[in-house]
């Protein structure tokens, strides 16, 4: 017997929905969860984190923005209500979670500055100015490497990438492995066992 996890494509635990609430940029922010979806008890801590340390969009972005591995919408919802001039895409492998973060955005009144596809619908000409993602590490260091790289590589020249990591779930070695690939990375906060990223292009990082 196996049990699902956040990153299965479609969970076969019962629904059973909740609700979370939390405040971030000074906004308050109610939206629905269930089970078989990424945290859905209480607002991830590292998204918390994530959250209150990164410096979110402004009124004045603009362009496109990621959510990579969206779950039921948390970052994403927050991307949308503080940059309401940005497109916000959120991707996931888990369809509940998909379906959860159109139902979020909409009861926000975001929808129409949402993009909710999993990650292979997302069209191949769209690049990125922002990317911001909780990852999913328990998926092995691997896949987690495969994912960072597919979507860093859709960062526009001038574009920044938020992470945030569990220190002890290979944040440092993450750290050290985007750098030898040739991006910038700067840790910007490190609070509660998690280590912020800042992700840019570095020199080796920039496509011809």
């Amino acid at each position: 017997m196996t049990a699902d996890h956040y990153f299965t494509a479609e969970p076969a635990t019962p629904e059973s929905r909740g609700r979370i609430e939390f405040t971030a940029a000074g906004r308050a922010y109610d939206l629905v969860v269930a089970r078989g979806v990424f945290s859905a008890g209480r607002l991830d801590p590292g998204t918390a984190v994530l959250l209150r340390k990164a410096d979110l969009p402004g009124a004045a972005t603009t362009g496109n923005l990621l959510d990579v591995g969206c779950g039921y919408g948390p970052i994403t919802c927050v991307l949308a209500g503080e940059a309401p001039g940005a497109t916000v895409y959120a991707i996931d492998v888990n369809a509940r979670a998909r379906d959860l973060t159109v139902e979020n955005a909409a009861a926000l009144g975001l929808a129409d500055r949402v993009r909710v596809s999993a990650p292979d619908e997302v069209p191949a000409d769209v690049t990125f100015d922002e990317i911001w993602s909780n990852p999913p590490t328990h998926v092995g260091k691997a896949e987690l490497h495969a994912l960072m790289q597919r979507w860093l590589e859709r960062l526009a020249p001038d574009g920044v990438a938020w992470v945030v990591i569990n220190r002890n779930l290979g944040g440092d070695s993450l750290h050290g492995w985007l750098t030898s690939l040739g991006w910038d990375v700067a840790r910007v906060a490190s609070q509660r066992g998690f280590r912020v990223l800042r992700i840019t292009r570095g020199a080796a990082g920039k496509t011809d």
